[in-house]
């Protein structure tokens, strides 16, 4: 591996300064060699490895996505592919050194820890450095361990099910993951287990100019329900970072996942996440998202209904400040009978931030008896920024139910005349109005997120309103 003194042409001389040399880190740019390097350093097994190489092919192959904001500023050869934190996975907190430690202090894992939640695993850049999983859940058959661990240990298991829902032909970002990809959660629920506790993942991007593509697998199977909480972070840098990340649930016969995600990247991070899950019959699929920061974004959450009876039920909220445009939404697939579906998101612009909702609900010819709601509420409290919303519904059987609603406006006059006239500051009204509005989300977290959340909330409108 060459050493950071050789690729420091190749990278924003800005970037370098705060490069701790701690790290390993792959050549910028992406090519075959730095490919081969990555699944050396990993010791991966050769199937892999020819994932790898078979998807740089098809990203070289690709062209960017002819819809949503400018991604230009996207150097890939300055794109740091891979960074290796000096410290080794551990099971305990105290054996995390302190650096990395005082990193993840701000998100809170300690605390999320020491109040005993059922399992964290965390990402510091490419790597999972920290693992820990109550021995309960591992007497219960329940296997909740990082990607590349499950990589080796469960290979048959993890062969069948990668990159099978989120193919590399899918799109681009697709690609540039499945050639990529480090770290991430392998969560495996046996038959008829009822997890008792959230599972938690927690991924910051540390380094300038690094990449972060970790890939998340999730079986449920029949009868199994569990409840997963990711986290992302990474601090503000003079240079861009790109998020790449894939996760691939698969949800068996009378399952239930609720899947949560704070996101909280820093207005240096393009965030290219690809999100699809596959349902079974009678099996729930629920996404549950708060999106506040990144500089571009464009992820849509996407649910398979397979099954018969299956649904989904899919929740998210954005909160776009200056410099930031965010295009996300949702895409569902009837396929069985009897399959129901409800798509709600809640979009709040300001600074001059722009907020973009695309929903997709198609109905496969068969899927009788299907219904589905969608609904956005996309609020402006200014006049510089900017919501869209972009709803499409296919429906090739008539036998069927469907309905959307969409309300794009600003915080009326009127409500913060009221709330000034009973005491609160213009600031008080408006954050009080948007913490109305964020509640259906914030009333599905632990209590230890909400509090998270709420500070989170506090530090945008302060950005954007103070």
């Amino acid at each position: 591996m060459k050493e950071l003194r050789d690729i420091k042409e190749s990278i924003d001389s800005k970037a370098l300064q705060s490069v701790d040399t701690k790290y390993d880190l792959v050549l910028p740019g992406l090519t075959e060699d730095v490919v081969r390097e990555i699944s050396k350093l990993k010791k991966e097994p050769d199937w892999m490895l020819d994932i790898r190489l078979k998807s740089l092919e098809i990203f070289q192959k690709s062209r960017d996505p002819r819809f949503g904001p400018s991604i230009d500023e996207i150097d890939y050869d300055k794109v740091l592919a891979y960074a290796k934190p000096g410290a080794k996975k551990s099971v305990d907190w105290d054996d995390v050194p302190d650096e990395i430690k005082e990193a993840f202090d701000r998100l809170g894992i300690p605390e999320a820890e020491r109040k005993v939640l059922a399992g964290v695993e965390a990402q510091f850049d490419s790597e999972v450095i920290y693992s820990h999983v109550k021995k309960m859940l591992s007497k219960l058959g329940v296997i909740f361990t990082d990607m590349e661990s499950a990589v080796k240990e469960y290979p048959d298991i993890v062969r069948k099910h990668f990159l099978k829902l989120i193919p590399p032909n899918d799109h681009k970002f697709a690609a540039l993951h499945g050639a990529l990809w480090s770290g991430g959660s392998f969560l495996y629920v046996p038959k008829g287990v009822e997890v008792p506790l959230p599972l938690q993942s927690f991924f910051m991007v540390n380094t300038p100019s690094v990449g972060q593509f970790e890939h998340t697998i999730i079986i449920l199977e029949e009868g199994a329900k569990a409840t997963y909480i990711e986290g992302c972070t990474a601090p503000q840098y003079g240079v861009h970072n790109l998020h790449a990340g894939v996760v691939e649930v698969y949800v068996g016969k009378n399952a239930h996942l609720k899947y949560i995600t704070i996101q909280n990247w820093s207005k240096s991070v393009f965030n290219m996440e690809s999100k699809r899950a596959v349902v079974e019959d009678d099996g729930v699929m629920e996404w549950i998202s708060a999106s506040f920061g990144s500089y571009k974004s464009m992820v849509y959450p996407s649910v398979i209904l397979k099954g018969k009876s299956s649904s989904s039920n899919i929740l998210s909220i954005t909160l776009v400040g200056k410099d930031q445009h965010i295009d996300s939404g949702t895409k569902v697939y009837h396929i069985g009978a009897g399959t129901k579906s409800t798509v709600v998101s809640k979009g709040i612009s300001m600074g001059g931030g722009w907020s973009t909702f695309r929903a997709l609900v198609r109905v496969s010819k068969g899927a009788k008896n299907s219904r589905s709601t969608v609904e956005c509420d996309s609020i402006m409290l200014d006049d510089e920024s900017r919501s869209d919303t972009i709803p499409v519904i296919e429906v090739q059987e008539s036998n069927s139910d469907f309905g959307h609603e969409a309300r794009v406006g600003r915080i009326s006059d009127e409500e913060i005349f009221y709330l000034m006239s009973r005491g609160f500051t213009e600031f008080e009204a408006k954050a009080l109005i948007i913490r109305g509005i964020m509640e259906p989300v914030i009333e599905e977290l632990p209590l230890e997120y909400t509090v998270e959340l709420n500070r989170l909330i506090s530090m945008e409108l302060e950005s954007s309103l103070g």
